[in-house]
């Protein structure tokens, strides 16, 4: 067979030459799966970086799942906050004190029930000031009433009992105490009142006698 002939049937043969896909494919994964050691990395770091790369990109596929659960999760219903009890407040000095001696009147008014009360009136120490007494409007066994020195205060502290309401309406609170002659001054004066409602609303009240 001459040289010219030997041509022309190599030429018709890769022509009509075509190549396995499948089989090619197969060759790729298995040199995937494992790198011939002239590649330059060894078999044992090949096979640990595959595992780190499959390991973080599970990692990123739980995180996304995980903040796509976040975020379909519905939010958590608004708690409602019992609003506290409508009341009101006022302190005065009652025109029957004198020279020696006074009464410090805190008048508090609510406009509904309440469950809880605690009423704080201080009187500053401006001179001779000793206590000499106190009165409330409601009965006597419905409140824990103390008086102490505090701070440089004399503060009557009357406190609800466990188990006992005061009704709607205004109530008197009085402090009365002996103080240095002369017109004494209230303006440093103070009262605190916390109202408890029946459902758990508070309310805070804060004034002074000046």
């Amino acid at each position: 067979m001459d040289e010219t002939r030997l041509r022309g049937e190599l030429r018709e043969a890769a022509a009509a030459h075509r190549p396995d896909r499948a089989r090619m494919l197969a060759r790729v994964e298995r040199g995937m799966a494992a790198p011939p050691a002239r590649a330059g990395l060894p078999r044992r770091r090949w096979t640990a970086t595959v595992a780190v790369a499959a390991t973080v990109v599970a990692v990123a596929a739980l995180g996304g799942l995980a903040v796509t659960a976040l975020q379909d999760r519905p939010a958590p219903p608004a708690v409602a906050v019992a609003p506290g009890p409508a009341a009101r407040a006022a302190g005065t000095v009652d025109p029957g004190s004198n020279r020696w001696w006074a009464q410090s009147d805190l008048a508090v008014t609510t406009d509904g029930e309440v469950t809880g009360l605690t009423v704080e009136l201080r009187v500053a120490h401006t001179g001779g000031v000793v206590s000499t007494g106190h009165w409330q409007t409601r009965s006597a066994d419905d409140f824990a009433v103390t008086v102490a020195e505090e701070a440089g205060t004399l503060v009557y502290r009357w406190t609800l009992k466990e188990g006992r309401t005061v009704p709607a309406g205004p109530h008197t609170f009085a402090a009365q105490y002996n103080h240095a002659e002369g017109t004494r001054d209230a303006s440093a004066d103070a009262y605190t009142v916390v109202l408890i409602a029946p459902g758990g609303g508070r309310t805070t009240l804060r004034g002074g006698f000046g």
